[in-house]
């Protein structure tokens, strides 16, 4: 999910910090994520909310091979 998270935030140029502000959560939460530690649902939220994205958006993940992830 972090690969996706990224993403748009290189689109949208919003920094790690940035996105601590705009959702709230301590920069070392989301450094965490980053690091691969599991994300709450309601952090989830925050997050998509703060790249004004869909959940859906933010869980489908493209695989090295090109193809959509089936979760």
């Amino acid at each position: 999910m972090w690969g996706k998270i990224q993403e748009i935030m290189k689109i949208k140029k919003i920094s790690i910090y940035k996105l601590s502000k705009l959702t709230g959560l301590p920069w070392s939460t989301i450094a965490n994520y980053k690091n691969g530690s599991e994300m709450s649902f309601k952090n989830a939220c925050k997050i998509a909310d703060a790249l004004d994205i869909s959940l859906d958006q933010l869980r489908k993940e493209v695989n090295e091979d090109g193809s959509k992830s089936s979760d």
